[in-house]
């Protein structure tokens, strides 16, 4: 009897099981549905898994096969025991519904395509039909796939996030995206859109976002010589650049494409002189479509594109470190274009390439795509909120909270490349001091080591006699925190190197290249594998006890992409990085930052779990906000173009869920002719880096580096020059604002908020603030507009609908909804305050820790209701995550004209159980500056309890 019974729960299993697994069949599962399509065909999904993640969210997972591969996920950490209340509702034989309070989710059973709406029923999104790929390719010996999924959405979309680049891009509708990591280049796969959802990609591996066409050999436009002749652009070389006419070699090319490392020795020619010479492409482009054709360039030196004869791009970046951009070009059907490309390499290894993509087909102008070189499986979340915020949350919740970075990193940093010497950064911290310029940290880039022990974390005793007694005078004597340079890198047969390459921890492929890098006479290197757990410890253990053990406050995680050798191409990086300890190289490439930063964050809070992490790193990754991770740019040029392209770099990046960002205030890397200037280029570069030195004040970290000249503000003017001034203002102003900046720091941690916004956050109704690439909100109520050209004294600034602005400096009302001509002096940028804000002033500080702010002036933008909370702990250590901080709510009410300070809510130890606050009520009838004392301030004393203050 029992082996009957036996029998018949098999049969009834496997009919169960048959009809699971016949098309067109889906299951329900404890948070979701399993479908299997009906319509399947070569590269189609067989299963499509959806899953009620929480009200907003709902994770969409597709596999070749009918069994979903159990993938573990390096990203999303989310908490899978709160399911919230959802139904499955079958609305047809080929349609079902999934409900929860915020959405509805529809899919049909036939071809797996689904849709998502609010919780009425208006569609928000969906996937495009038959727009989900995944074909089979072979990594490594493993079958993987490439991975492709197409949205379709409305025309009044656009599309933000997706990490940083320099494209100068801030809205990427109709634009490709390529997520590969690389210097200035930061690969989040997180998309967000202005109709509050976000995509987040959970994929490791190069991938494209937003239009995913392949870019196209320029071959395949019609080319024309300079004489007319179809085919070919007539390309000139020349080899001294100073005397064009005099031509090495003149040729047909059809086309330009030295990208990465190496190309340049196939593509030159025999006997060109890279260094000094110059190359001409001429001719005519013609195309059999109408429409913007895109011209996706990438540069290493002087490049100049005329199109049609009007000058199109004119950029100068390091000849080792190419940078790209996009040309939008409007073509007409069967027009030629005359062209001109004219390229002087400034470098013996340079980079010129060319490609080309087609306008956008008719139909496909809604649609936005992922496409994934390798997976096991397709795997995404759909995020839902009713703001941008919301958003961001969600994408937090799956991926990890923003921690709450020290008090201090907020503050002012000092760094150049490089301190050579120990008096070096001495003499500079205490040269800052004398001049009462406000600091916070000192960093030291690379090169303390002995140049032959790169990897070895130990100081060089020649220039660094005593680390252990200079970062204690830094702390003790000039309260100064200090950060420091941490490659991933080991030079070949050092200690350290050997211990980790004994324990199979290292990256093989340089050292069987014999690849020597550029230090003195070259030295043979390779990087560490943070995927292997236990490399990631042992690295961590070789921090702690060369350099952590010392004092030191802060890690600088260079080159984390990792750059193992700069430039090369997407299959050199994955030879390199072979084998992964996670798995296929292909599939987790992207990751290298994500896993770099969780060995260091893991590790410090393992032996000082109560001393704040800080990380800055050179690339990131979805999640990395959950490791005390900051970002900076990375090795950008230091010219007005590039400044330009980092203010939409840093709202994206921001965008992205990553709160803390930062750039090399004046950019990294300098003309050579900026090494010594003539007076006209001295004056040029310094109104640069006053200008860039105003916006880094409004960054979400304040950060000055780069290289010579040096970058140090009484470097680079006299006292006196309005340079100086400029900078000394702004930089006594970032730490005034501090109360303000480090609740907003509070608020991101505590609601997921963002300090970094693009206006679209906040102004999504305003449909002239969807393409605004060069204004954000700073915090909830600064609008910032950086001056990014030359001798500009007068800019353009929209100033938002919804709501008036005031004049940071003045005080001067104006209503929003128009763009005005604002004033912008050499000494000043335009700034200003929304109306309906309330604004916390603290002291004036020479460091963050150097008193409490016992004053805080609040000036208050009346025309409507306002509040701010100002949060308070202790700033250097973990207790906020257990409670342990205030919230002081200050409202405002324009009906009654009067404020509210409320009962401070919360404790920690060390608070001030009272202080002072200063009133500054400011009107359109009664302007005032922020910062400056008026003669209608209000003083009021205050003990904790609520107090309502008249200001009629």
């Amino acid at each position: 009897m029992a082996r009957l019974v036996c029998l018949l729960f098999c049969l009834q299993l496997f009919i169960q099981v048959s009809v699971v697994a016949a098309p067109g069949q889906y299951v329900k599962t404890e948070n979701g549905v399993i479908i299997y399509p009906a319509d399947v065909v070569p590269g189609s999904a067989q299963s499509i898994k959806i899953q009620v993640i929480n009200d907003k969210i709902i994770r969409v997972t597709a596999a070749a096969q009918k069994e979903m591969p159990a993938t573990p996920s390096l990203v999303a950490i989310y908490n899978t025991s709160n399911l919230p209340v959802w139904e499955l509702v079958p609305v047809s034989d080929e349609m079902l519904t999934i409900k929860t309070s915020f959405l509805t989710v529809k899919a049909n059973v036939t071809t797996g395509q689904v849709f998502f709406m609010d919780a009425q029923g208006k569609p928000i999104l969906q996937e495009k039909k038959l727009g989900r790929t995944l074909e089979g390719v072979i990594h490594e010996g493993t079958q993987s796939y490439k991975i492709s999924q197409c949205f379709e959405t409305t025309a009044d979309d656009a599309w933000y996030g997706l990490g940083q680049h320099q494209d100068g891009l801030i809205n990427y509708r109709n634009n490709q995206v390529l997520l590969f990591q690389n210097n200035t280049e930061v690969a989040v796969p997180f998309l967000i859109s202005k109709k509050n959802y976000g995509i987040l990609w959970d994929n490791y591996s190069i991938t494209k976002v937003g239009d995913t066409r392949d870019y196209k050999p320029l071959s395949s436009l019609r080319l024309y010589d300079k004489n007319g002749e179809p085919g070919w652009l007539t390309t000139t070389y020349c080899n001294n650049k100073q005397h064009p006419a005099d031509v090495m070699l003149q040729r047909a090319e059809s086309d330009i494409k030295s990208e990465f490392l190496g190309d340049s020795k196939i593509y030159w020619p025999a006997g060109f002189n890279g260094t000094d010479g110059s190359v001409v492409w001429e001719g005519a482009l013609g195309s059999g479509i109408s429409g913007v054709h895109k011209l996706r360039v990438t540069y290493g030196g002087y490049i100049k594109i005329w199109v049609n004869q009007k000058l199109v791009m004119d950029r100068w970046r390091q000849s080792w470190n190419p940078g790209s951009a996009v040309l939008d070009i409007p073509m007409e059907k069967d027009k030629k274009y005359p062209v001109k490309i004219e390229w002087l390499p400034d470098g013996g290894e340079s980079y010129a390439s060319v490609k080309w993509m087609e306008p956008v087909a008719p139909g496909n102008e809604n649609c936005f795509g992922f496409s994934s070189e390798a997976g096991r499986q397709q795997d995404y979340y759909f995020v839902y909120g009713s703001n941008m915020d919301e958003v961001i949350a969600g994408y937090r919740q799956l991926t990890g909270k923003a921690t709450l970075i020290p008090m201090w990193a907020l503050g002012f940093w000092q760094s150049r490349e490089r301190y050579k010497t120990q008096d070096e950064i001495l003499n500079t911290v205490s040269e800052f001091r004398k001049r009462k310029i406000p600091l916070d940290n000192i960093v030291l880039d690379w090169s303390y080591w002995k140049e032959d022990a790169w990897g070895s974390q130990e100081f060089d005793k020649t220039r660094f006699s005593n680390p252990d007694s200079m970062i204690k005078v830094l702390h003790e004597k000039y309260n100064t925190h200090f950060m420091i340079s941490v490659w991933p890198k080991f030079y070949e047969g050092i200690n350290s190197y050997n211990q980790f390459d004994k324990n199979g921890w290292l990256y093989k492929r340089n050292i069987a290249d014999r690849q020597r890098d550029w230090i003195g006479k070259g030295y043979i290197s390779t990087f560490i594998d943070p995927f292997n757990a236990a490399a990631r410890k042992g690295f961590w253990n070789l921090l702690n006890e060369k350099l952590y053990q010392k004092g030191v406050d802060a890690w600088w995680m260079d080159a984390s992409e990792p750059d193992i050798l700069s430039n090369v191409s997407p299959q050199k990086r994955k030879e390199q990085m072979y084998p992964l300890a996670a798995g296929v190289t292909a599939e987790y490439l992207n990751a290298y930052p994500l896993e770099n930063a969780k060995g260091i964050y893991e590790g410090q809070r393992s032996v000082n779990p109560n001393q704040r992490v800080f990380i800055l790193t050179r690339s990131a990754f979805a999640g990395m906000q959950r490791y005390a991770a900051a970002t900076w740019s990375g090795d950008i040029a230091a010219n007005w173009a590039e400044f330009k392209a980092q203010i939409p770099a840093g709202i994206n990046f921001s965008m992205s869920g990553m709160p803390y960002w930062t750039t090399d205030i004046g950019g990294f890397a300098v003309e050579k002719h900026n090494e010594k200037p003539n007076t006209a280029q001295l004056e040029e570069w310094r109104e640069l880096m006053t200008r860039w030195y105003q916006f880094g004040a409004f960054s979400p970290l304040f950060r000055s580096h780069g290289q010579y000249p040096y970058r140090e503000i009484y470097n680079i003017s006299p006292e006196g020059h309005a340079a100086y001034n400029s900078m000394l203002f702004y930089n006594k102003l970032r730490y005034r604002l501090m109360p303000y900046i480090y609740s907003v720091a509070g608020q991101t941690y505590h609601n997921n908020y963002t300090m970094m916004r693009g206006l679209v956050m906040d102004f999504a109704a305003d449909t002239a603030v969807t393409n605004i690439a060069d204004q954000y909100l700073f915090g909830p109520s600064i609008l910032v507009s950086p001056v990014y050209t030359l001798g500009q004294r007068t800019k353009p600034v929209y100033l938002p609908a919804g709501c008036g602005w005031y004049n940071m400096y003045t005080g001067e009302y104006k209503a929003g909804g128009h763009t005005i001509q604002a004033d912008a002096p050499y000494e000043k940028m335009p700034l200003y305050l929304r109306e309906g804000s309330i604004v916390p002033l603290g002291p004036a500080i020479q460091y963050t820790g150097q008193k409490k702010a016992d004053t805080i002036t609040l000036c208050i933008y009346a025309g409507k209701d306002a509040a701010f909370t100002l949060y308070e702990d202790e700033g250097i250590n973990y207790n906020y995550e257990k409670g342990q901080f205030t919230n002081i709510v200050f409202s405002y009410s324009e009906k009654d004209q009067q404020l509210t300070i409320q009962q401070r809510q919360g404790a920690f130890t060390g608070m001030l159980q009272k202080r002072h606050f200063i009133i500054r009520y400011i009107t359109p009838q009664n302007p005032a500056p922020m910062d400056a004392p008026h003669p209608k301030d209000k003083l009021v004393s205050w003990k904790g309890k609520t107090l309502n203050i008249s200001l009629k």
